[in-house]
């Protein structure tokens, strides 16, 4: 996954646009997990880590554009 250096770079919607695949990756992960068919459990935190990071960098970009 990206960096928070190289997310800063994207625009809002291809944040957002991250931010949904990522929360469908992890609703997928879930399911995976409850099946027992889930490869690696890192993968789950690893996907978790980059949302956090997508959303923190959108919620940064929000912030400057209302501020001016």
């Amino acid at each position: 996954m990206a960096t928070a250096k190289e997310l800063k770079e994207l625009s809002a919607e291809d944040l957002q646009r991250r931010a949904t695949e990522l929360r469908d990756t992890l609703f997928q992960d879930q399911l995976k997990r409850r099946t027992g068919s889930l490869d690696s459990p890192a993968e789950r935190t690893q996907h978790r880590r980059d949302l956090a990071r997508v959303l923190t960098v959108l919620t940064q970009k929000a912030k400057a554009a209302k501020q001016g």
